[in-house]
């Protein structure tokens, strides 16, 4: 495996940490929804809660992880470059998926500590952010639910986008995070 990107693909860490991202956001989605084949109060609906709270600050600590590999390492261009208003419009998305994965752990972290509930963390306690306030906890908690929807459509456009110029504009966009292109015959330029 390179330790670093070559001129047409991400660094590794960076194409870990994306698909590593994807994987845990399809395991939180999927423990939210299918919390509700439980009866509330329930073994099984209490654990998909703690694992749905883990998992989601998980993903908190890894989007530094993301943040800090794309200052560290140079964003391979998009090739052939598209128009400038799609650049525009990947740089916006890029921006929302990572406020959304910034805010989404953040609310749902506000929500427990309004609750006075604990904070799990792989048999860690994390303080509460907040003192209990039932009434703001449960409007935190809207918000949550509001915006994790939203996410819903922000991860498909982010996968339709990357597929569309992989089948339509015959691009590199996808390739670039791709973890199963080889890099090794690309640093000769």
């Amino acid at each position: 495996m390179n330790t670093h990107n070559t001129n047409s693909h991400y660094h590794p860490l960076a194409i870990g940490a994306h698909w590593l991202t994807l994987i845990l956001m399809i395991a939180i989605y999927a423990l939210i929804e299918l919390r509700g084949l439980f009866p509330k109060g329930s073994d099984p609906r209490e654990a998909m809660k703690t694992w749905h709270a883990m998992l989601g600050l998980t993903v908190f600590g890894i989007v530094f992880l993301r943040l800090a590999a794309r200052s560290l390492f140079r964003t391979p261009p998009i090739e052939p470059t598209p128009p400038a208003w799609q650049l525009f419009l990947a740089h916006a998305m890029h921006a929302t998926l990572y406020a959304f994965l910034i805010t989404m752990p953040l609310l749902g972290w506000l929500v427990l500590s309004a609750n006075g509930k604990p904070i799990p963390f792989f048999g860690l306690d994390l303080p509460a952010l907040i003192s209990t306030d039932k009434e703001l906890g449960k409007n935190i908690e809207k918000v949550h639910e509001v915006i994790g929807n939203i996410g819903y459509f922000l991860i498909g456009l982010h996968a339709l986008a990357g597929l569309y110029h992989h089948y339509f504009m015959h691009d590199n966009t996808l390739r670039r995070m791709s973890p199963w292109e080889s890099n090794s015959n690309e640093d000769s330029d």
